[in-house]
């Protein structure tokens, strides 16, 4: 028999609810899932949730449901796709895909617990009152990917010295724009680099930013790290291997589908530590006392395909350095 299901529009997308997610008493708790971009994407890194979930006790569809809502890399969908899991009394919170997705939870409620996955600090977002001691309804784990911004920008002076000019590309739509272009502003003027930022939000603004870089003959690439950048990754490498700009990304997969390098966090390391805490709290435990954990595996990975197609010689250092390299 199939699953009972009734239709919600917000803001233009419809979204669909099964019968037990709007029942007052569930059979058994309900986890709403607020993903920024699809978790349909990343089914290595949904698997690694999962796991940490299993291991405090809980198995989807034995003893827990979890509702997925997405935002697709839209960020402006974010605070009403929050504000139905909260209609919906959701037992949990579990938001990840970006910092925008943890802020939007956090605006729609103080009561429903949440757990977090946020690329910048959490007390200065004012997620939380301090990491030790979170104090409010949310934890999580902060996964600096946005704060690693100047560490991408070295590897790139690294991988390609001769390139005169660096481009960067940031989502002027991300909750953290700011706090990247000063990071990477600081870092270009430490390593006494020539940076050109460019902004886009769509693909149009992708495609334009390439044209751009070209029109410049711009050495190098740096992606800022962001939702919707992350979910443009096949439309990214091929523009840059089109153009033929050497380009350094935020995750691995990047780097699978063809890019030159990436550097960021272990993301399945922090996804199975967002399903342990989400399984804590279902038992019982206060986000308030569980302390917001810090990300601690990072990985570098390099393309050496990619590479030798682009000309380059990868530096022996450089490639010592890598966790993965692809060949």
């Amino acid at each position: 028999m199939r699953r009972r299901e009734f239709i919600i529009i917000i803001g233009g997308t419809a979204v669909a609810w099964p019968l037990a997610a709007r029942a007052r008493r569930p059979a058994m708790p309900v986890i709403g899932y607020l993903h920024g971009q699809s978790p349909d994407r990343f089914p290595h890194l949904m698997g690694a949730f999962r796991q940490g979930l299993n291991e405090a006790g809980y198995v989807e569809g034995r003893n827990v449901a979890i509702e997925f809502l997405a935002a697709e890399g839209r960020t402006d969908r974010l605070a009403a796709l929050a504000a139905d899991l909260v209609r919906h009394q959701v037992a949990l919170i579990v938001t990840t895909g970006g910092t925008a997705g943890a802020l939007a939870a956090k605006s729609a409620t103080t009561a429903i617990p949440i757990v977090f996955f946020a690329g910048d600090d959490p007390v200065k977002l004012g997620l939380v009152a301090s990491l030790n001691r979170p104090g409010g309804n949310a934890t999580g784990v902060n996964f600096f990917n946005q704060m690693l911004e100047g560490k991408r920008l070295g590897l790139m002076r690294e991988m390609v010295p001769a390139a005169e000019l660096i481009g960067v590309l940031l989502n002027p739509s991300n909750a953290n724009f700011q706090t990247q272009l000063t990071d990477i502003a600081e870092a270009a003027r430490k390593l006494g680099l020539q940076i050109r930022v460019l902004n886009a939000s769509n693909e149009r603004d992708i495609h334009a930013a390439f044209r751009t870089l070209s029109q410049l003959r711009a050495g190098a690439l740096l992606v800022g790290s962001d939702a919707f950048f992350n979910d443009r990754r096949e439309q990214l490498v091929t523009l840059a291997t089109h153009y033929d700009i050497p380009t350094i990304y935020e995750e691995r997969e990047f780097t699978k589908l063809g890019g030159l390098m990436s550097y960021g966090t272990n993301l399945a390391d922090a996804y199975h530590q967002v399903g342990l805490y989400a399984g804590r709290i279902l038992k019982g435990e206060k986000p308030a006392d569980l302390p917001v954990m810090q990300a601690i595996k990072f990985e570098f990975v390099i393309n050496l395909k990619t590479a030798k197609a682009l000309g380059i010689d990868v530096p022996p250092g450089l490639s010592a350095r890598a966790d993965e390299v692809i060949e």
